[in-house]
């Protein structure tokens, strides 16, 4: 049995039926060509046993790469006429005696292979405006398939980056240092995750990118566990980064019950959707009931994070660096923390703030009653040994007076500007 087809195939299968029947061949198909092989992608024909949809042949000697050698015509009423194409392995079986064939390409101007028609029996009606009716259709077929060729390179282009990756099993991880504003002592590190600099890709991008071809899962999961390593070496809680489909997995289950979760700080993003929060409550239960905290991240970058707290009741709620960043010279943010701040301690829940990067950010937030927070202020993110365990609360500690920064999770993670700056390519640590 052949094949499935795709839908587009059958766009193409309508495509092929016009050119059979206007032609009055006996079969019409579309082929791929990659510089080896001719494959039989779609095929409509009155003699399927001769003419096999899936079917392969070498290249060079098929009557379509002959035409575009320039060898043969497209158009051949008579393959007897053309010592050339009686050469030819296919005017022996299935025995062609006629054959058109244009090239299919795609808008970049690559070649994709070849609409070709064929007879077993000579055809003395076959003339150019024949080849005109299959440049048109041709053309047709070239804007049906080339969104799926476009889909499968993307696809090969992402796995090829990301293998390697998996196969040494994650991402670089790195800390960065969450600090009580009050006290200036260090309470946790958040784990980032860092990519190879020379992709010029933001961590949550390689995420997604991850999810798009189906090894999102994956790729969080190794990356939570190389993160989960730094437990045994820092003091404090780790914060880990996971999506919520991921958090659905069973993979996932297995992972936290392996982990000292009194010393987990779980975040869920605010841009991933929640699609049944009662699911995600249930595989959040177990480890909750073993000392593992909940945190909503990226809140007040937009509305659902509200939903989220008011669904799951976590621990913690995180402030997006969009509101801190900037927050002592803009009434507004201000406003805006204020009322996060009071709407988090209704609900019993920590306040962090994310992104702070000046001493005058620092001191507004700690006015405005934010409990702890991260960012260059503190420290760009780096190994566990470049974690202090307080900082001062007035002063210049260090790394203040550099570029800002845009941290990333774990997984389901934002942008992370100048990312080369930040950490180590991946591979190092």
């Amino acid at each position: 049995m052949g094949k499935q087809r795709s839908q587009a195939d059958e766009q193409v299968a309508d495509l092929l039926q016009t050119a059979k029947s206007s032609l009055g061949l006996s079969v019409a198909f579309l082929s791929r060509l990659d510089g080896t092989s001719q494959f039989l992608e779609v095929v409509e024909s009155s003699v399927p046993f001769l003419f096999k949809e899936g079917a392969t042949q070498r290249q060079e000697t098929s009557f379509c790469q002959a035409i575009l050698d320039g060898k043969l015509p497209p158009v051949i009423p008579d393959v007897k006429a053309f010592p050339v194409a009686m050469a030819l392995p296919a005017a022996t079986l299935p025995r062609i005696r006629s054959y058109v064939s244009v090239p299919v390409v795609l808008s970049d101007g690559s070649l994709y292979g070849t609409f070709c028609a064929a007879g077993l029996t000579s055809d003395k009606g076959l003339t150019k405006r024949d080849k005109s009716l299959m440049d048109v259709l041709a053309h047709a077929a070239a804007v049906i398939i080339e969104p799926g060729v476009v889909a499968a390179s993307r696809r090969a282009e992402i796995e090829s980056r990301l293998q390697p990756i998996i196969d040494a099993e994650g991402p670089a991880v790195v800390l960065q240092p969450i600090v009580d504003l009050a006290t200036g002592t260090r309470v946790g590190a958040e784990a980032l995750s860092r990519f190879p600099a020379e992709w010029g890709k933001a961590p949550d991008v390689c995420f997604a990118e991850a999810h798009s071809i189906g090894v999102g899962h994956l790729l969080e999961l190794l990356a939570i566990e190389r993160a989960a390593a730094f437990l045994e070496q820092v003091s404090g809680y780790v914060a880990l980064n996971i999506s919520p489909d991921t958090l659905l997995t069973a993979e996932a289950a297995e992972l936290l019950d392996r982990l000292p979760l009194e010393r987990v700080l779980l975040e869920l993003s605010e841009h991933a959707p929640v699609e049944d929060y009662a699911a995600l409550k249930a595989a959040l239960e177990p480890a909750r009931a073993r000392g593992m905290r909940l945190a909503i991240d990226d809140v007040g970058a937009g509305f659902s994070s509200l939903r989220h707290i008011v669904l799951t009741s976590p621990e913690v709620i995180k402030l997006d660096r969009s509101i801190v960043a900037g927050v002592s010279a803009d009434p507004v943010f201000r406003t805006l923390v204020r009322s996060l701040v009071e709407f988090g301690h209704g609900c019993d829940a920590v306040v962090v703030a994310e992104g702070i990067e000046t001493r005058a950010d620092a001191e507004t937030l700690l006015e405005l009653g934010v409990d702890h927070g991260q960012g260059w202020y503190y420290g760009r993110p780096g190994g566990p040994e470049h974690l202090s365990e307080c900082w001062p609360i007035t002063g210049s500690p260090a790394s203040a007076g550099t570029a800002p920064s845009q941290d990333a999770g774990v997984a389901g993670s934002r942008d992370a500007e100048a990312d080369e700056q930040l950490a180590p390519t991946y591979g190092n640590s």
